[in-house]
């Protein structure tokens, strides 16, 4: 690897990058093709960031700002149009061709064995074939998603919605626009467009569309503009914080406070800015008390009973190496599962049934059932 080039295309000196190397990039051997990844963002390069040892870089996906009011935000970060789309409710994977390999990157910057496959299997050959040079940026969806579950998209597994484009060795995207017609044009899914609106008329076109998307169980918006000129701001449903929360303190004591205080806030300022009633305020505590509530006491109740606290998932794969690659891949993620032995299905691959062990809410919840403080 020419290290001075790969400075040049970073846009930083070869002596930063040498810095770096100690202790911002981390190499990973594996699977291949073997990269290095950046594990903080840093020098105006996102966290995420892969260098593969042929000298192709994939950027990090930037992360989305999200609005908490939603009228002063439009008015604020937008011109002229906003462009709306659904933020779907998955896991966020950039997808690209290394050597002619589909390769598909977690947020982190991994290649997820899993994710590749089913990248490999649900994206054209052509894509790459006509556009090596693409990054395909999208979320990865469906009741058979092993880090977000959701049965609410039209799949009984697993899909990928893009939701931007951009290219490697360069860290902008192609836009709204270019990114649907991209989608039609060779038969990928892309995150449904919600509408285009004249930024003096969104707000209540945008505050319909979440209550909407609401009901249905859905996540949110992003707001994009069409021009690509500002970046993207996301807003999200309330149905979401509270589906969030009941997960979070079913197993509350794995998930970090922010993610905690940062939905019941949001919830405050929905409420404040949409000015809602005495009788819709006490419906919207009631959904956050019961989504609080009601996931820890069965937790609790659970674990006085003898039960481990435990998340059952499944996916499917079309070789068993892919499973035995992913358990691996869950592992130097610090995550603890165990997997059942695949079972063969009608479409020629394996169902794995897959069991993560949720360590730190079960000792915590054990030791304060036995007694001790918190």
């Amino acid at each position: 690897m020419n290290l001075q080039r790969i400075a040049d295309k970073l846009g930083i000196t070869l002596k930063k990058l040498e810095s770096l190397q100690e202790n911002i990039i981390r190499r990973s051997s594996w699977p291949e093709p073997r990269l290095q990844r950046f594990e903080k963002a840093t020098s105006g390069i996102e966290a995420g960031t892969a260098i593969f040892d042929n000298g192709d870089i994939v950027y990090g996906y930037p992360k989305i700002r999200r609005a908490l009011m939603l009228k002063a935000a439009i008015k604020r970060y937008f011109s002229d149009r906003i462009a709306v789309e659904e933020k779907m409710n998955g896991y966020n994977v950039r997808v690209a061709s290394i050597d002619g390999e589909v390769v598909a990157l977690t947020r982190g910057g991994f290649v997820c064995p899993y994710s590749t496959e089913v990248a490999s299997r649900l994206i054209p050959e052509v894509v790459f074939n006509d556009h090596p040079e693409l990054v395909l940026c999208g979320e990865m969806v469906g009741p058979e998603n092993p880090y977000v579950s959701k049965d609410i998209y039209p799949t009984d597994s697993i899909d990928f919605y893009i939701f931007d484009l951009s290219r490697k060795n360069w860290k902008g995207t192609l836009g709204v626009h270019k990114t649907h017609e991209f989608a039609e044009e060779h038969g990928l899914r892309a995150t449904p467009m919600l509408g285009e609106f004249r930024t003096d008329r969104a707000y209540d076109e945008i505050v319909g569309i979440v209550e909407r998307l609401g009901k249905k169980g859905h996540e949110g918006i992003v707001m994009k503009d069409p021009e690509n000129k500002a970046m993207p701001v996301k807003y999200t449903c309330s149905e979401s914080n509270c589906s969030d929360l009941e997960v979070a303190f079913r197993y509350y004591n794995d998930y970090a406070l922010d993610f905690f205080v940062s939905r019941a806030v949001r919830e405050g300022f929905q409420s404040a800015e949409w000015n809602e009633s005495d009788e819709e305020r006490r419906a919207r505590a009631l959904r956050i008390g019961e989504s609080i509530l009601l996931p820890l006491v069965d937790t609790v109740k659970k674990k006085m009973s003898g039960e481990q606290i435990v998340q059952q998932v499944q996916i499917r794969v079309k070789n068993i190496q892919t499973a035995r690659d992913f358990e691996y891949h869950l592992r130097r993620s610090g995550m603890k599962a165990i997997f059942d032995q695949p079972e063969p299905n009608d479409e020629g691959g394996y169902l794995v049934r897959i069991t993560k062990l949720v360590m730190s809410t079960n000792d915590k919840t054990q030791a304060l059932i036995e007694g001790e403080m918190w």
